[in-house]
Protein backbone atom coordinates (compact mmCIF):
# COMPACT_ATOMS: atom_id res chain seq x y z
CA UNK A 1 0.00 0.00 0.00
CA UNK A 2 1.29 3.17 -0.89
CA UNK A 3 1.56 6.50 1.34
CA UNK A 4 -0.58 9.20 0.62
CA UNK A 5 1.46 12.68 0.01
CA UNK A 6 0.35 15.20 2.44
CA UNK A 7 -0.73 18.48 0.88
CA UNK A 8 0.16 20.67 4.12
CA UNK A 9 3.76 19.40 4.05
CA UNK A 10 4.21 20.17 0.95
CA UNK A 11 3.31 23.62 0.90
CA UNK A 12 5.57 24.29 4.03
CA UNK A 13 8.17 23.02 1.90
CA UNK A 14 8.20 25.43 -0.55
CA UNK A 15 7.54 27.97 1.56
CA UNK A 16 11.03 27.56 3.13
CA UNK A 17 12.64 26.91 -0.21
CA UNK A 18 11.08 30.37 -1.25
CA UNK A 19 12.60 32.16 2.03
CA UNK A 20 15.77 30.65 1.45
CA UNK A 21 16.05 32.03 -2.25
CA UNK A 22 15.09 35.95 -0.77
CA UNK A 23 17.99 35.79 2.19
CA UNK A 24 20.36 34.47 -0.46
CA UNK A 25 19.63 37.47 -2.79
CA UNK A 26 19.39 39.69 0.24
CA UNK A 27 22.76 38.51 1.18
CA UNK A 28 24.35 38.99 -2.21
CA UNK A 29 23.86 43.19 -2.52
CA UNK A 30 25.62 45.31 -0.92
CA UNK A 31 24.59 46.80 2.37
CA UNK A 32 25.62 50.25 3.09
CA UNK A 33 26.78 50.50 6.82
CA UNK A 34 27.68 53.33 9.16
CA UNK A 35 31.17 54.49 8.45
CA UNK A 36 33.59 54.21 11.02
CA UNK A 37 34.25 57.36 12.20
CA UNK A 38 30.62 58.26 12.59
CA UNK A 39 27.67 57.54 15.34
CA UNK A 40 24.72 56.37 13.65
CA UNK A 41 21.11 56.83 15.63
CA UNK A 42 18.44 55.82 12.58
CA UNK A 43 18.93 58.49 9.39
CA UNK A 44 21.29 60.68 11.87
CA UNK A 45 24.89 60.46 11.46
CA UNK A 46 27.17 62.50 13.31
CA UNK A 47 30.86 62.38 12.52
CA UNK A 48 31.86 65.40 14.73
CA UNK A 49 34.99 66.14 15.55
CA UNK A 50 37.04 63.11 14.26
CA UNK A 51 39.61 65.00 12.65
CA UNK A 52 38.95 64.39 9.29
CA UNK A 53 40.17 66.17 6.38
CA UNK A 54 37.96 64.53 4.04
CA UNK A 55 34.10 63.90 3.94
CA UNK A 56 33.90 59.87 4.59
CA UNK A 57 32.93 57.79 1.65
CA UNK A 58 29.76 55.35 1.01
CA UNK A 59 27.44 57.65 2.88
CA UNK A 60 23.93 55.85 3.92
CA UNK A 61 21.31 57.31 1.26
CA UNK A 62 18.01 57.46 3.82
CA UNK A 63 20.60 60.07 5.58
CA UNK A 64 18.49 62.46 6.77
CA UNK A 65 21.10 64.49 9.14
CA UNK A 66 24.57 64.74 8.86
CA UNK A 67 27.05 66.34 11.46
CA UNK A 68 30.61 67.13 10.34
CA UNK A 69 31.43 70.12 12.41
CA UNK A 70 34.42 70.52 14.49
CA UNK A 71 37.10 69.08 11.87
CA UNK A 72 39.75 69.56 9.40
CA UNK A 73 37.84 70.01 6.75
CA UNK A 74 39.56 72.88 4.06
CA UNK A 75 37.64 72.15 0.61
CA UNK A 76 33.95 71.01 -0.18
CA UNK A 77 34.17 69.99 -4.08
CA UNK A 78 31.90 68.40 -6.61
CA UNK A 79 32.59 64.57 -5.25
CA UNK A 80 32.38 65.30 -1.60
CA UNK A 81 29.66 62.30 -1.19
CA UNK A 82 29.19 59.81 -4.91
CA UNK A 83 25.97 59.27 -3.18
CA UNK A 84 23.17 61.49 -3.98
CA UNK A 85 21.46 62.14 -0.40
CA UNK A 86 17.97 63.00 -1.75
CA UNK A 87 16.87 63.02 2.07
CA UNK A 88 19.13 64.88 3.79
CA UNK A 89 17.32 68.05 5.40
CA UNK A 90 20.27 69.57 7.69
CA UNK A 91 23.87 69.31 6.94
CA UNK A 92 26.46 71.16 9.38
CA UNK A 93 30.00 72.11 8.56
CA UNK A 94 30.69 74.53 11.19
CA UNK A 95 34.01 75.10 12.96
CA UNK A 96 36.07 73.59 10.01
CA UNK A 97 38.91 75.15 7.68
CA UNK A 98 36.64 75.47 4.72
CA UNK A 99 38.60 78.20 2.69
CA UNK A 100 36.88 77.09 -0.67
CA UNK A 101 33.65 75.48 -2.12
CA UNK A 102 32.37 74.65 -5.57
CA UNK A 103 29.62 75.94 -7.07
CA UNK A 104 28.44 72.05 -7.65
CA UNK A 105 28.94 71.13 -4.18
CA UNK A 106 25.31 71.22 -3.12
CA UNK A 107 24.04 69.26 -6.02
CA UNK A 108 23.99 65.58 -4.50
CA UNK A 109 21.62 67.56 -2.02
CA UNK A 110 19.03 69.27 -3.43
CA UNK A 111 16.31 68.92 -0.63
CA UNK A 112 18.47 70.58 2.25
CA UNK A 113 16.63 73.08 4.25
CA UNK A 114 19.31 73.98 6.90
CA UNK A 115 22.42 74.41 6.16
CA UNK A 116 25.75 75.80 8.48
CA UNK A 117 29.26 76.87 7.21
CA UNK A 118 29.92 79.15 10.22
CA UNK A 119 33.11 79.59 11.65
CA UNK A 120 35.24 78.50 8.61
CA UNK A 121 37.93 80.29 6.55
CA UNK A 122 35.36 81.84 3.31
CA UNK A 123 36.58 85.08 2.27
CA UNK A 124 34.03 85.49 -0.64
CA UNK A 125 30.62 84.21 -1.66
CA UNK A 126 30.99 83.09 -5.35
CA UNK A 127 27.77 83.99 -8.20
CA UNK A 128 25.10 80.98 -7.77
CA UNK A 129 27.19 79.80 -5.37
CA UNK A 130 23.59 78.42 -3.44
CA UNK A 131 21.65 78.20 -6.68
CA UNK A 132 21.17 74.50 -6.11
CA UNK A 133 19.70 74.89 -2.70
CA UNK A 134 16.24 76.08 -4.29
CA UNK A 135 14.51 74.42 -0.68
CA UNK A 136 17.26 76.09 1.87
CA UNK A 137 15.24 77.62 4.75
CA UNK A 138 18.12 78.76 6.90
CA UNK A 139 21.74 79.28 6.26
CA UNK A 140 24.42 80.38 8.57
CA UNK A 141 27.60 81.82 7.71
CA UNK A 142 28.66 83.75 10.39
CA UNK A 143 32.12 83.86 11.93
CA UNK A 144 34.31 83.78 8.66
CA UNK A 145 35.93 85.99 6.76
CA UNK A 146 33.73 87.24 3.96
CA UNK A 147 34.64 90.69 2.26
CA UNK A 148 32.75 90.27 -0.67
CA UNK A 149 28.96 89.44 -1.42
CA UNK A 150 28.26 88.94 -5.29
CA UNK A 151 24.83 90.11 -6.31
CA UNK A 152 23.81 87.13 -7.73
CA UNK A 153 25.17 84.31 -4.71
CA UNK A 154 21.61 83.91 -3.42
CA UNK A 155 19.73 83.65 -6.63
CA UNK A 156 17.19 80.92 -6.71
CA UNK A 157 16.40 80.52 -3.37
CA UNK A 158 12.82 81.53 -3.26
CA UNK A 159 12.50 79.54 -0.07
CA UNK A 160 14.89 81.24 2.15
CA UNK A 161 13.77 82.63 5.81
CA UNK A 162 16.82 83.19 7.28
CA UNK A 163 20.32 84.68 6.74
CA UNK A 164 23.38 84.92 9.28
CA UNK A 165 26.14 87.15 8.01
CA UNK A 166 27.02 88.37 11.01
CA UNK A 167 31.28 88.37 12.46
CA UNK A 168 32.33 89.07 8.97
CA UNK A 169 34.23 91.62 6.75
CA UNK A 170 31.49 92.92 4.54
CA UNK A 171 31.67 96.94 3.62
CA UNK A 172 28.35 96.92 1.29
CA UNK A 173 25.33 96.51 2.22
CA UNK A 174 23.68 93.93 0.14
CA UNK A 175 20.50 96.17 -0.49
CA UNK A 176 19.21 93.22 -3.75
CA UNK A 177 18.40 90.92 -0.76
CA UNK A 178 15.60 93.28 1.08
CA UNK A 179 15.18 95.28 -2.02
CA UNK A 180 14.20 93.06 -4.36
CA UNK A 181 11.25 90.75 -3.03
CA UNK A 182 11.13 88.20 -5.95
CA UNK A 183 14.90 86.84 -5.57
CA UNK A 184 14.09 85.98 -1.67
CA UNK A 185 10.36 86.56 -0.91
CA UNK A 186 10.07 84.81 2.11
CA UNK A 187 13.26 86.54 3.75
CA UNK A 188 12.05 87.49 7.42
CA UNK A 189 15.85 87.73 9.21
CA UNK A 190 19.23 89.40 7.51
CA UNK A 191 21.73 89.56 9.82
CA UNK A 192 24.67 91.79 9.37
CA UNK A 193 26.27 93.07 12.87
CA UNK A 194 29.43 92.87 13.40
CA UNK A 195 30.69 93.40 9.99
CA UNK A 196 32.87 96.82 8.21
CA UNK A 197 29.21 98.81 7.23
CA UNK A 198 30.16 102.62 7.39
CA UNK A 199 27.20 103.72 5.44
CA UNK A 200 23.65 102.54 4.61
CA UNK A 201 21.40 103.19 1.93
CA UNK A 202 18.56 105.43 4.82
CA UNK A 203 15.77 106.03 2.37
CA UNK A 204 15.70 102.65 0.77
CA UNK A 205 15.88 100.82 4.53
CA UNK A 206 12.69 103.32 5.47
CA UNK A 207 10.68 102.06 2.67
CA UNK A 208 11.00 98.67 3.58
CA UNK A 209 7.82 96.72 5.09
CA UNK A 210 8.25 96.98 8.85
CA UNK A 211 8.11 92.92 8.85
CA UNK A 212 11.56 92.48 7.06
CA UNK A 213 13.14 96.03 9.19
CA UNK A 214 11.86 93.91 12.46
CA UNK A 215 14.85 91.23 11.24
CA UNK A 216 17.63 93.37 9.85
CA UNK A 217 20.40 93.43 12.23
CA UNK A 218 22.84 95.92 11.92
CA UNK A 219 24.35 96.53 15.58
CA UNK A 220 28.59 96.56 15.97
CA UNK A 221 29.35 98.46 12.93
CA UNK A 222 31.31 101.40 12.65
CA UNK A 223 28.15 103.53 11.20
CA UNK A 224 28.95 107.02 10.62
CA UNK A 225 26.67 109.54 12.85
CA UNK A 226 24.51 111.69 11.03
CA UNK A 227 21.11 113.43 12.18
CA UNK A 228 19.39 110.50 8.98
CA UNK A 229 20.87 107.51 10.60
CA UNK A 230 18.91 108.76 14.48
CA UNK A 231 15.68 109.39 12.69
CA UNK A 232 15.89 105.98 10.54
CA UNK A 233 16.78 103.76 14.04
CA UNK A 234 14.23 106.08 16.09
CA UNK A 235 11.51 105.34 14.05
CA UNK A 236 12.13 101.87 14.26
CA UNK A 237 12.46 102.11 18.43
CA UNK A 238 8.81 103.67 18.04
CA UNK A 239 7.52 100.17 16.43
CA UNK A 240 9.63 98.26 18.90
CA UNK A 241 10.89 96.41 15.98
CA UNK A 242 13.02 93.67 17.28
CA UNK A 243 16.01 94.12 15.87
CA UNK A 244 16.78 97.56 17.54
CA UNK A 245 14.99 96.75 20.86
CA UNK A 246 16.81 94.23 21.55
CA UNK A 247 20.09 95.35 20.46
CA UNK A 248 19.62 99.07 21.81
CA UNK A 249 22.94 99.38 23.48
CA UNK A 250 24.97 97.63 20.73
CA UNK A 251 23.90 100.49 18.04
CA UNK A 252 27.09 102.96 17.34
CA UNK A 253 28.16 104.95 15.53
CA UNK A 254 31.28 106.66 14.69
CA UNK A 255 32.39 110.74 14.78
CA UNK A 256 35.71 111.97 15.14
CA UNK A 257 37.15 108.56 15.58
CA UNK A 258 34.91 108.10 18.56
CA UNK A 259 32.07 106.04 19.34
CA UNK A 260 28.14 107.02 20.73
CA UNK A 261 24.96 105.42 20.86
CA UNK A 262 22.80 105.86 17.90
CA UNK A 263 20.02 107.51 20.45
CA UNK A 264 22.61 109.98 22.08
CA UNK A 265 23.37 112.48 19.28
CA UNK A 266 22.71 115.25 20.87
CA UNK A 267 26.27 116.84 19.96
CA UNK A 268 24.35 116.81 15.84
CA UNK A 269 21.54 118.92 17.38
CA UNK A 270 19.11 116.29 15.59
CA UNK A 271 15.40 117.08 15.32
CA UNK A 272 13.47 114.65 18.12
CA UNK A 273 11.45 112.10 15.53
CA UNK A 274 7.73 111.95 15.13
CA UNK A 275 5.31 110.00 13.03
CA UNK A 276 4.06 112.09 10.23
CA UNK A 277 0.73 111.97 8.90
CA UNK A 278 -0.63 110.86 5.88
CA UNK A 279 -1.09 113.68 3.68
CA UNK A 280 -2.84 113.55 0.55
CA UNK A 281 -5.32 115.91 -2.30
CA UNK A 282 -8.66 116.20 -2.80
CA UNK A 283 -10.11 113.59 -5.42
CA UNK A 284 -6.89 111.31 -5.12
CA UNK A 285 -6.80 107.37 -5.20
CA UNK A 286 -4.40 105.71 -3.00
CA UNK A 287 -3.62 102.86 -0.53
CA UNK A 288 -2.65 102.80 2.95
CA UNK A 289 -0.84 99.99 4.40
CA UNK A 290 -1.36 97.70 7.77
CA UNK A 291 2.58 97.83 8.19
CA UNK A 292 2.62 94.86 10.77
CA UNK A 293 5.70 93.39 12.03
CA UNK A 294 4.72 89.86 10.96
CA UNK A 295 3.25 88.63 7.94
CA UNK A 296 0.30 86.39 7.45
CA UNK A 297 -1.96 88.38 10.09
CA UNK A 298 -5.86 89.07 10.07
CA UNK A 299 -6.19 92.60 9.93
CA UNK A 300 -9.30 95.21 10.67
CA UNK A 301 -9.67 98.88 10.13
CA UNK A 302 -11.54 101.06 11.91
CA UNK A 303 -12.38 104.93 11.05
CA UNK A 304 -12.12 108.10 12.82
CA UNK A 305 -15.72 107.86 14.12
CA UNK A 306 -15.00 104.32 15.31
CA UNK A 307 -16.87 102.12 12.50
CA UNK A 308 -15.42 98.97 10.95
CA UNK A 309 -14.26 99.88 7.55
CA UNK A 310 -15.68 96.58 4.94
CA UNK A 311 -14.32 94.81 2.38
CA UNK A 312 -16.37 96.67 0.04
CA UNK A 313 -17.28 100.36 -0.86
CA UNK A 314 -18.69 101.42 2.66
CA UNK A 315 -19.48 105.27 2.42
CA UNK A 316 -18.43 105.54 -1.85
CA UNK A 317 -14.20 106.35 -0.72
CA UNK A 318 -12.58 104.12 1.47
CA UNK A 319 -12.66 100.16 1.67
CA UNK A 320 -10.07 97.30 3.04
CA UNK A 321 -8.65 95.63 -0.01
CA UNK A 322 -5.96 92.78 0.73
CA UNK A 323 -5.92 94.05 4.37
CA UNK A 324 -4.69 97.84 3.52
CA UNK A 325 -7.25 100.98 3.68
CA UNK A 326 -8.08 102.09 -0.03
CA UNK A 327 -9.54 105.30 -0.65
CA UNK A 328 -11.17 106.17 -3.98
CA UNK A 329 -11.79 109.72 -4.85
CA UNK A 330 -10.69 111.02 -1.44
CA UNK A 331 -12.63 114.02 0.40
CA UNK A 332 -12.05 116.37 3.18
CA UNK A 333 -14.36 115.04 5.24
CA UNK A 334 -12.51 111.41 5.14
CA UNK A 335 -9.30 112.84 7.22
CA UNK A 336 -9.06 111.74 10.76
CA UNK A 337 -7.11 109.08 13.05
CA UNK A 338 -7.77 105.37 10.93
CA UNK A 339 -6.43 102.29 13.38
CA UNK A 340 -5.55 98.98 11.92
CA UNK A 341 -6.24 95.71 14.58
CA UNK A 342 -3.83 92.98 14.01
CA UNK A 343 -3.95 89.71 14.97
CA UNK A 344 -1.42 86.84 14.63
CA UNK A 345 -0.41 83.37 16.26
CA UNK A 346 2.04 84.76 18.36
CA UNK A 347 1.18 88.78 19.13
CA UNK A 348 -1.37 90.68 18.14
CA UNK A 349 -0.68 94.59 16.94
CA UNK A 350 -2.51 98.17 16.69
CA UNK A 351 -1.80 100.60 14.13
CA UNK A 352 -2.98 104.17 14.29
CA UNK A 353 -2.61 106.55 10.63
CA UNK A 354 -3.34 109.72 10.82
CA UNK A 355 -5.02 111.28 7.44
CA UNK A 356 -4.52 114.64 6.39
CA UNK A 357 -6.59 115.40 3.60
CA UNK A 358 -6.01 118.80 1.58
CA UNK A 359 -8.86 120.93 0.62
CA UNK A 360 -7.96 121.67 -3.02
CA UNK A 361 -6.81 119.05 -6.06
CA UNK A 362 -2.87 118.32 -6.51
CA UNK A 363 -3.07 119.37 -10.09
CA UNK A 364 -5.18 122.86 -9.43
CA UNK A 365 -2.41 123.66 -6.69
CA UNK A 366 -0.14 123.45 -9.41
CA UNK A 367 -2.33 125.53 -11.67
CA UNK A 368 -2.08 128.23 -8.98
CA UNK A 369 1.63 127.97 -8.93
CA UNK A 370 1.98 128.42 -12.66
CA UNK A 371 -0.01 131.63 -12.42
CA UNK A 372 2.27 132.94 -9.54
CA UNK A 373 4.87 131.91 -11.38
CA UNK A 374 4.09 133.92 -14.68
CA UNK A 375 3.00 136.87 -13.21
CA UNK A 376 6.50 137.15 -11.52
CA UNK A 377 8.41 136.49 -14.91
CA UNK A 378 6.18 138.80 -16.09
CA UNK A 379 6.49 141.75 -13.67
CA UNK A 380 10.56 141.19 -14.22
CA UNK A 381 10.69 141.31 -17.97
CA UNK A 382 8.26 144.67 -17.33
CA UNK A 383 11.19 146.16 -15.51
CA UNK A 384 13.78 144.93 -17.68
CA UNK A 385 11.63 147.09 -20.70
CA UNK A 386 11.65 150.11 -18.58
CA UNK A 387 15.18 150.01 -18.00
CA UNK A 388 16.18 149.22 -21.53
CA UNK A 389 14.00 152.45 -22.60
CA UNK A 390 15.70 154.73 -19.59
CA UNK A 391 19.15 153.72 -20.49
CA UNK A 392 19.57 152.61 -24.54
CA UNK A 393 17.00 155.30 -25.81
CA UNK A 394 19.17 157.30 -29.08
CA UNK A 395 21.88 159.81 -28.00
CA UNK A 396 20.37 162.92 -26.27
CA UNK A 397 21.92 166.67 -27.14
CA UNK A 398 25.30 166.27 -25.41
CA UNK A 399 26.95 164.05 -27.13
CA UNK A 400 26.17 165.34 -30.14
CA UNK A 401 28.73 166.72 -32.10
CA UNK A 402 29.65 170.83 -33.05
CA UNK A 403 26.69 172.30 -34.43
CA UNK A 404 26.65 173.47 -38.30
CA UNK A 405 26.07 177.44 -38.25
CA UNK A 406 23.30 178.23 -38.96
CA UNK A 407 22.65 180.18 -42.44
CA UNK A 408 20.57 183.18 -40.99
CA UNK A 409 20.82 184.50 -37.47
CA UNK A 410 16.93 184.23 -36.96
CA UNK A 411 17.30 180.39 -37.06
CA UNK A 412 19.47 180.28 -33.76
CA UNK A 413 16.19 179.44 -31.88
CA UNK A 414 15.17 175.70 -32.10
CA UNK A 415 11.43 175.45 -31.86
CA UNK A 416 9.29 172.80 -31.11
CA UNK A 417 5.50 173.38 -32.08
CA UNK A 418 3.57 172.81 -29.31
CA UNK A 419 0.57 174.25 -30.41
CA UNK A 420 -3.57 173.10 -30.82
CA UNK A 421 -3.48 174.11 -34.62
CA UNK A 422 -1.57 172.01 -37.11
CA UNK A 423 1.83 173.96 -38.20
CA UNK A 424 0.62 173.91 -42.07
CA UNK A 425 -2.11 175.87 -40.99
CA UNK A 426 -2.38 178.52 -44.03
CA UNK A 427 -4.02 180.89 -41.49
CA UNK A 428 -1.51 180.89 -38.94
CA UNK A 429 0.12 184.11 -39.19
CA UNK A 430 2.88 185.89 -37.83
CA UNK A 431 0.93 189.25 -36.22
CA UNK A 432 -1.86 187.26 -34.88
CA UNK A 433 -2.01 186.86 -31.04
CA UNK A 434 -5.52 185.87 -30.38
CA UNK A 435 -5.48 182.69 -31.85
CA UNK A 436 -4.11 179.61 -29.90
CA UNK A 437 -0.34 179.23 -31.58
CA UNK A 438 1.84 179.17 -28.87
CA UNK A 439 5.64 178.62 -29.68
CA UNK A 440 8.15 176.94 -27.20
CA UNK A 441 11.66 177.93 -28.36
CA UNK A 442 14.69 176.38 -26.58
CA UNK A 443 18.06 178.25 -26.27
CA UNK A 444 21.12 177.26 -27.87
CA UNK A 445 23.72 177.44 -25.55
CA UNK A 446 25.88 179.90 -27.36
CA UNK A 447 23.23 182.51 -29.22
CA UNK A 448 23.09 186.19 -29.43
CA UNK A 449 21.75 187.62 -26.06
CA UNK A 450 22.23 184.35 -23.95
CA UNK A 451 23.76 183.89 -20.73
CA UNK A 452 25.14 180.80 -18.92
CA UNK A 453 22.85 177.68 -19.07
CA UNK A 454 21.23 179.40 -22.01
CA UNK A 455 19.10 182.11 -20.04
CA UNK A 456 18.47 185.42 -21.60
CA UNK A 457 20.33 188.63 -20.23
CA UNK A 458 18.01 191.26 -19.40
CA UNK A 459 17.60 193.87 -21.53
CA UNK A 460 17.50 190.91 -24.77
CA UNK A 461 14.80 190.26 -26.95
CA UNK A 462 13.54 187.27 -28.53
CA UNK A 463 14.01 188.06 -32.46
CA UNK A 464 10.89 186.82 -34.21
CA UNK A 465 11.78 184.74 -37.46
CA UNK A 466 10.40 185.97 -40.91
CA UNK A 467 7.46 184.58 -42.49
CA UNK A 468 8.71 183.41 -45.96
CA UNK A 469 5.12 182.94 -47.55
CA UNK A 470 1.58 183.31 -47.08
CA UNK A 471 0.55 181.33 -43.56
CA UNK A 472 4.19 179.58 -44.38
CA UNK A 473 7.41 180.13 -41.72
CA UNK A 474 10.73 179.11 -42.05
CA UNK A 475 11.45 175.42 -40.66
CA UNK A 476 14.75 174.72 -38.53
CA UNK A 477 17.53 173.27 -39.25
CA UNK A 478 16.58 169.40 -39.17
CA UNK A 479 20.30 169.16 -37.07
CA UNK A 480 19.80 171.42 -34.94
CA UNK A 481 16.40 170.32 -33.34
CA UNK A 482 16.77 169.30 -29.95
CA UNK A 483 13.46 170.28 -28.44
CA UNK A 484 12.84 167.20 -26.35
CA UNK A 485 15.69 167.57 -24.41
CA UNK A 486 16.37 171.01 -23.67
CA UNK A 487 16.38 172.05 -20.18
CA UNK A 488 15.00 176.06 -20.92
CA UNK A 489 11.72 176.03 -22.48
CA UNK A 490 10.40 180.03 -23.63
CA UNK A 491 6.54 180.40 -23.97
CA UNK A 492 7.00 183.39 -26.82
Amino acid sequence: MQPQCDPRGLWLLLLSLFLLLFEVARAGRPVVSCPAACLCASNILSCSKQQLLNVPHSLPSYTALLDLSHNNLSRLRAEWTPTRLTHLRSLLLSHNHLNFISSEAFSPVPNLHYLDLSSNQLRTLDEFLFSELQALEVLLLYNNHIMVVDRYAFEDMAQLQKLYLSQNQISRFPLELVSERAKLPKLTLLDLSSNKLKNLPLPELQDLPAWIKNGLYLHNNPLECNCKLYQLFSHWQYRQLSSVVDFQEDLYCVHSKELHNVFNLSFLNCSEYKERAWVAHLGETFTIKCDTKQQGMTKVWVTPSNERVLDKVANGTVMVKDGNLHFKKVQVEDGGVYTCYAMGETFNETLSVELKVHNFTLHGHHDTLNTAYTTLVGCILSVVLVLIYLYLTPCRCWCRGVEKPSSHQGDSLSSSMLSTTPNHDPMAGGDKDDGFDRRVAFLEPAGPGQGQNGKLKPGNTLPVPEATGKGQRRMSDPESVSSVFSDTPIVV
